[in-house]
């Protein structure tokens, strides 16, 4: 197997498992621990995966989040729920802002269900999706583009931020721990922040299995969302605390 071809297959396993063992891989593709070390390195370099102690993970650390084109071939059934179930909150006629991430782009998808609607985003999968759409006003928010995100960040999409106004944002995030969301890229973060300054209300879309997890940089309270929709049933600690301080949960069920 060529060395393109056995590091297709690794991704495929961490799409599958989320997490790859050093001895497995070697047996399952015939070759030295070293050359699995290479394949991982160059994938990691790539923003893949995050090597750990014997293996490879996709699941998010401190300060590492995987690619987009990972993350968009995971949890599919998982995401459409909660993309119906924050269509919930779109009328015809609203004026929608819609963050990056793989979770938002199924949302994206969605959204032209509820045209006319004005869609105001900086995830390139939504632009691309949805710029030929009738009934859809898109406002592409540009700046720099971060292929790790399929998405644009910066400056430039900061001040457009500033100056527009929506109904609601929906804010993505991949941790959340003691009543706080949290992102690992600062720019990241302030792109999040300046969609959620610049609409009337804001609803935070996050799995059930990024609870208990932090990560670098803080994003927001909780209590900022004024909804908060996730997949299923969140840890029990983290569900009790959400209830004690009366934020609402909203659980996307078929």
């Amino acid at each position: 197997m060529k060395q393109e071809q056995r590091r297709q297959a690794i991704v495929d396993l961490l799409v599958e498992s989320r997490s790859v063992d050093l001895d497995d891989l070697a047996a399952r593709f015939a070759v030295s621990k070293m050359t699995v070390h290479r394949d991982l390195d160059g994938l990691e370099q790539a923003g893949v995966l995050r090597k750990v102690r014997g293996g490879a993970t996709i699941e998010a650390g401190t300060q590492f989040e995987s690619d987009f084109r990972m993350r968009a071939r995971q949890d599919s059934a998982a995401k459409a729920r909660m993309a119906r179930a924050a269509l919930e909150l779109v009328e015809p006629g609203m004026t929608v802002m819609v963050n990056d991430g793989s979770m938002a782009a199924v949302l994206g998808a969605t959204l032209a269900a509820k045209r006319p609607v004005t869609i105001i985003t900086n995830n390139a999968a939504i632009i691309e999706g949805t710029r030929e759409e009738g009934g859809i006003n898109l406002i592409s928010l540009g700046g720099v583009f971060r292929p790790r995100y399929h998405a644009y960040f910066g400056l430039v999409t900061e001040f457009a931020l500033s100056r527009l106004n929506a109904d609601i944002a929906f804010i993505s995030a991949p941790a959340v721990a003691d009543l706080r969301a949290f992102h690992m890229d600062d720019e990241v973060v302030r792109t999040k922040r300046a969609m959620m300054a610049a609409a009337e209300r804001s609803c935070l879309l996050v799995s059930h299995q990024r609870f208990g997890r932090s990560a670098l940089h803080r994003l927001a309270e909780l209590s900022e969302f004024d909804a908060v929709i996730t997949d299923d049933v969140p840890p029990e600690a983290d569900h009790a605390a959400l209830e004690q301080h009366g934020i609402a949960l909203t659980i996307a069920r078929d």
